[in-house]
């Protein structure tokens, strides 16, 4: 390329920079194309290179005279290194998240006011609304920007029970529905205030839990909620509904008046920033040691519960493996404990968390 002048990845930045849909994706890709990433990764590479060297020539020629092996500053290096590719790793995922996007799905009950949000954060009438419910019955999409993120917001059709499920074309639209969900990086959950959090709500948040899928609740049509005694029935149906996932936020809108609606896409970008971040290593197994000098654990039988490692194996959402003596120990209190002192930790607000604890040198996994 350019008689050997740009890389391979500076190439590909050059289509990146054609297609690029905001400023921000236009100067991530410019950037690459300057070979950013590259003179980074260069040092740490030419770095490691040096080590891999020293300790070989000290091994093959113990006679001549060249500095010792030092196990503490080979150490030191590679905790250098880690720290620089992990910040590495975790720009790459802002700058993947700036070019691509961040798909936003929005999902509720029948006539919870789904079209009438995309309209309103589209910012004209993408959709028809009506006041009949399952009007819209397709996935419809509509591309937003908020600041240096572009947001697919995807409208589905509203989400019945199965057992209301009647014509084909509903059923179908309830399928594509889910669908949206598997592709989508973030559940916009849209419920009727004036109902409250129902049962079927519930289920979808779960769906959209069970799949990796970061979530904002939006309780719309707000401005009907008129009394203390409406007020007070709608954030009990919020707290018994979603007692199972407390760390979804919530934000009270009306789509029809525009109340609040300029802080869903916000709250949209900083759920899916969190689902993709990537949490140290170090100060993971911090917080370990913190949780062993609490004394907090499991036991049972004489046994007892000992973690002596944790870090991160998987994003979108983060995945985290914990490795220990005896995963079979671990319960569910355990781990919601577990949970709860990493989300106090971590910015994790909106995303879902996966945990896997596995057998120290064994093939034993919880």
């Amino acid at each position: 390329f350019l008689n050997g002048q740009m890389d391979l990845t500076q190439a590909e930045a050059v289509i990146d920079l054609i297609d690029a849909e905001t400023a921000d994706a236009a100067a991530n890709a410019a950037g690459q194309v300057a070979g950013a990433i590259r003179k980074k990764i260069d040092p740490i590479y030419d770095g490691w290179v040096d080590l891999c060297a020293h300790f070989h020539a000290v091994l093959d020629y113990p006679d001549e005279d060249i500095d010792p092996f030092s196990l503490s500053g080979y150490e030191a290096s590679l905790t250098d290194s880690s720290r620089q590719l992990t910040a590495l790793l975790a720009s790459c995922h802002r700058g993947r998240m700036v070019q691509s996007g961040i798909k936003a799905v929005i999902l509720g009950s029948p006539n919870a006011g789904k079209s009438t949000l995309l309209n309103r954060l589209s910012g004209f009438d993408r959709v028809i609304v009506t006041d009949i419910p399952g009007t819209t019955r397709d996935t419809v999409e509509q591309t937003v920007t908020l600041g240096r993120h572009l947001v697919r917001l995807v409208d589905t059709a509203g989400m019945r029970k199965k057992s209301q499920v009647h014509e084909d074309i509903e059923y179908y639209s309830l399928v594509r529905g889910l669908q949206a969900i598997d592709r989508a990086d973030i559940c916009l959950l849209v419920v009727d205030a004036t109902v409250g959090v129902t049962e079927q709500d519930q289920k979808v948040a779960n769906m959209a839990v069970d799949r990796g899928c970061g979530i904002v609740l939006l309780l719309n049509k707000w401005d009907l909620i008129d009394s203390q005694q409406k007020l007070d029935e709608v954030m009990a149906s919020l707290s018994k509904r979603m007692a199972f996932a407390p760390w979804i936020p919530f934000i009270n809108i009306s789509a029809l008046t525009g109340r609040a609606t300029d802080k869903v896409l916000a709250a949209a970008v900083k759920a899916a920033e969190a689902r993709a971040q990537q949490l140290k290593t170090s100060e993971l197994n911090n917080l370990l040691a913190e949780i062993r000098e609490g004394g907090h654990t499991r036991s049972e039988k004489g046994r007892r519960l000992k973690i002596q490692y944790c870090t991160q194996t998987g994003s979108k959402p983060p995945a985290l493996s914990f490795w220990c003596n005896a995963p079979d120990l671990v319960d569910e209190n355990f781990e919601r404990f577990m949970e709860n002192r990493i989300r106090e930790r971590f910015e994790l607000t909106g995303t879902p968390i996966r945990m896997r604890f596995r057998q120290k040198n064994e093939g034993g996994e919880k």
